[in-house]
């Protein structure tokens, strides 16, 4: 039965329904529960194995939140609904395994009538069929309808706010009235627009969800560490000391001021400039402060003043161009002396173009050495005396 229920609903869902009020009917129809003909003998954790493909241990666990099911009328629909949404096997076990009571939802009641709200808000059978696998219970509450219909406008479309939603459910759990839009409101007021707003919450789903004084605390503290309100590096600021308490931005900043040798103002620069060093690792930061220093000779204001040199990486940029300036300094190839940080930040292809392929016939090695430098190799001819 549960199979021929699902052919049918598969085959329903096929083409596309002329408007969601026929989609809800023809929903209702494929899944409509059956009586079952001895329902005294249901046993919930073998139809958990058997029919939802749980694992014992899981069916186990699940059942103890469905003992008070007597027939498996409704988990048949349910699953028939599930099928007929394109959901595979192993996605409908996940969902009934994370879940359970999710067997217990009115087709008609609650889950048609879901689908039939967010197919008239543009998204598709996969659309909807992942949304089921990602929001699990939330899929069971007809606000995930207003809730998508308000971050689709947000964001832009469902793929943009995809990549939120699964980084945090938070979004489909909190009050969209007392809590989302006071959030919105007031990061705007920030100086931040709905575009920076989606791309800040799409790594840090939570700013839109928790209370705003949690949100007042973080633009403090991106104020704090000297970005001010209304500035470019704001959304990143923020983004930066999300995670980040008091102590542990103070416990970083004094770890670049010994490290690099920065002097209060010094540090202040870097971290209002690059944000994101509050988040490097100590053994990052002192891997490249004991490279930059003593090694390529700079002068802790010089890099103070281009934290951008903080970002990229040592061993796969930064050592391997340093060494090809140094060897064709050494090789009188240089005409002049070339500035150590407009060489890094170059693309790659420029970076080429400009120290390599100039020297390819005085230098043949050159090419090959700097790919092995960039491997982590150190060539002969890299070895400086």
């Amino acid at each position: 039965m549960l199979r021929l229920r699902s052919c049918v609903l598969t085959q329903l869902l096929s083409s596309p329904p002329r408007s969601p009020a026929t989609q809800l009917r023809r929903l209702i129809s494929a899944a409509a529960p059956t009586i079952s003909p001895n329902p005294t003998s249901f046993a919930v954790e073998d139809y958990l194995v058997d029919t939802c493909g749980l694992a014992r241990p899981q069916a186990l666990e699940a059942s103890a939140k469905l003992s008070h099911l007597k027939s498996p009328a409704n988990p048949d629909a349910v699953l028939a609904f599930l099928a007929g949404l394109g959901l595979s096997g192993a996605d409908v076990a996940s969902v009934v395994a994370k879940d359970p009571p999710f067997l217990c939802a009115s087709v008609e009641r609650t889950l048609a009538p879901v689908v039939a709200g967010l197919t008239a808000l543009g998204l598709s059978r996969p659309d909807i069929a992942g949304l089921v696998s990602l929001s699990r219970e939330r899929f069971r509450r007809m606000s995930i309808v207003s809730k998508l219909q308000y971050y689709l406008r947000f964001f832009g479309s469902f793929g943009s706010l995809l990549p939120a939603l699964r980084r945090g459910l938070c979004l489909l759990s909190a009050n969209l009235e007392t809590v989302v839009k006071p959030n919105v409101a007031f990061l705007r007021e920030c100086g931040l627009v709905d575009r920076d707003i989606a791309k800040l919450c799409v790594a840090q789903p939570w700013l839109l969800a928790s209370n705003t004084q949690r949100v007042r605390a973080v633009v403090a503290l991106a104020e704090g560490i000297g970005v001010p309100r209304g500035c470019r590096m704001f959304r990143h600021a923020l983004h930066a000391v999300g995670r980040l308490s008091k102590e542990k931005i103070a416990a970083k900043v004094g770890y670049l001021k010994a490290t690099f040798r920065w002097s209060d103002a010094e540090v202040g620069v870097v971290v209002s400039k690059f944000p994101y060093v509050l988040l490097s690792s100590n053994q990052m930061l002192q891997s490249k402060s004991e490279f930059l220093i003593p090694e390529v000779g700079l002068e802790p204001a010089y890099i103070a003043h281009r934290p951008a040199l903080l970002l990229y990486s040592l061993e796969g940029r930064m050592k391997p161009r340093y060494y090809v300036l140094k060897f064709l300094k050494e090789n009188g190839l240089l005409d002049h002396d070339r500035d150590y940080y407009n060489a890094v930040k170059l693309a790659e292809k420029v970076f080429v173009e400009k120290f390599i392929c100039p020297h390819q016939e005085a230098a043949l090695h050159l090419t090959k050495d700097y790919d092995a430098a960039c491997k982590g190799e150190m060539p002969t001819n890299f070895r400086f005396t």
